[in-house]
């Protein structure tokens, strides 16, 4: 399984897209339980990790981003040390595997790493950053405080956690926990998102089980962070790919594995088609997997229209059932150097109008919740970290989307900022406007 594969929208293109201890934590309740009893210092430590599960943020009522947290250069002492996700060696003109180039004057020096194109336009070295860097990854996590998103869904690919003991799976789990001390450090949420992407029908559950246990409520003790999300005290995973096309899983395992973590005290959120309802571009016979699930988030990217009617049945039918409702937003999509052919500027952002109409949509469905795909994703074009404005900020001997493409001078951190306001309206704390509320500059 190569790196490259965990992209998620191959499966959503065209008219298809419709994309501390191993004390194993089982919630705030189990943990009471567990530690009844106890005293000095045990029962001090019981009630503050208690303290810490009220404590923690929720997901109902909020909006993250996914965070891929994949990006890795030649030199930056991570167990790959090799460049990863930006090309397959050395970035350099004709072998790049993203679209849009990052603002670097925003990133910190420490994390930027030299590439083989032409300076930028504006005469500075063309560099990109690393994932591994400790100052890039607190970065992101401060942007997302200072813009007022409310933290991150760490992905956790399928194929990362099948290769324990390989350096993929440390850089994995370093990432991640870079994250969490950014995410403190921020006052930030963050959860565990699998991407079941790269496992296979044999080895889905087992692998997924085994990771939990072992490494995220093991060896890491992710879920003890006072930043972990919970909901009703409950640590929240989500299973993404659930009943997708060409994602591993029958409807069995899928609903074995969602069983599995909720007997484990989780709240489960379910990465599912768009076509959720109906099996449109699904996998038949899900019905039964899709109701077992706390939350549901269909798959949004690749969808070109704002479907106002499908946000709002969708939220009937969870409502219906008892179950919370996450859509997915993002602002545009585009691969062109990665897939030589493909359009340019598929799927425009519209200079964030494109985004803005399915928040509306999204807030007039009655949800108060949502996924904004993606934070860091570069590679596909559907990135809210700051990006380059014009042709001022990328190389001059590579082409490269920017963020004026659509004929508005923008700055490069206007996809945060409009995700903040965005984050506004769905909760509630903002009105419902159909114009966007900022600057294009700010």
């Amino acid at each position: 399984m190569s790196e490259r594969e965990h992209s998620r929208r191959t499966f959503l293109r065209g008219a298809g897209a419709v994309g501390m201890g191993a004390a194993a934590w089982a919630g705030a309740g189990n943990l009471s339980a567990a530690n009844a009893g106890t005293t000095g210092a045990d029962a001090t430590a019981a009630s503050a990790q208690t303290d810490a599960a009220a404590a923690a943020p929720g997901v109902k009522g909020k909006v993250y981003a996914g965070y891929q947290g994949w990006f890795a250069a030649a030199g930056d002492g991570s167990p790959i040390n090799s460049w990863t996700h930006w090309a397959s060696g050395t970035p350099a003109p004709g072998n790049q595997t993203f679209e849009l180039y990052p603002d670097i004057s925003l990133y910190p020096a420490a994390g930027l790493y030299q590439t083989g194109y032409a300076n930028l336009g504006n005469g500075q070295p063309a560099k990109l950053f690393s994932s591994y860097s400790t100052a890039v990854v607190d970065q992101h996590f401060k942007w997302m405080q200072q813009y007022g998103i409310d933290g991150a869904a760490l992905q956790r690919f399928g194929s990362d956690i099948a290769a324990t003991g390989q350096p993929r799976f440390k850089q994995r789990n370093d990432i991640q926990s870079k994250a969490r001390d950014a995410a403190q450090k921020y006052g930030r949420g963050f959860y565990i998102e699998y991407d079941i992407s790269g496992l296979t029908d044999a080895n889905l559950v087992s692998t997924i089980q085994n990771d939990w246990t072992n490494t995220i409520t093991g060896s890491l003790g992710l879920t003890n962070s006072a930043s972990y999300a919970r909901e009703g005290g409950k640590p929240v995973v989500e299973l993404w790919g659930i009943g997708v096309l060409n994602r591993p899983g029958t409807a069995a395992s899928s609903l074995q594995l969602i069983n599995w973590f909720k007997s484990k005290g989780c709240y489960v959120i379910g990465g599912v088609p768009r076509g959720w309802r109906t099996d449109y571009n699904g996998k038949p016979g899900f019905a039964s997997v899709y109701a077992a699930l706390n939350m549901v988030s269909p798959w949004n990217v690749g969808n070109g229209v704002v479907d106002q009617q499908l946000f709002i049945d969708d939220m009937a039918k969870l409502r219906a059932n008892g179950q919370d409702y996450q859509p997915v937003i993002y602002p545009g999509f585009a691969w062109s150097n990665w897939k030589p052919g493909s359009p340019k500027n598929e799927i425009p952002r519209k200079t964030g109008n494109f985004m803005w109409q399915q928040a509306v949509a999204v807030a007039r469905s009655g949800t108060k919740s949502a996924f904004i795909a993606m934070f860091d994703e570069y590679d596909e074009a559907t990135a809210i970290a700051p990006a380059a404005t014009d042709k001022s900020q990328i190389p001059t001997n590579q082409y490269f989307l920017t963020l004026d493409a659509d004929g508005t001078k923008v700055s490069s951190n206007y996809y945060l900022r409009l995700a903040g306001a965005a984050t506004k309206m769905i909760n509630g704390s903002a009105p419902i406007s159909t114009t966007i509320p900022i600057p294009p500059v700010g």
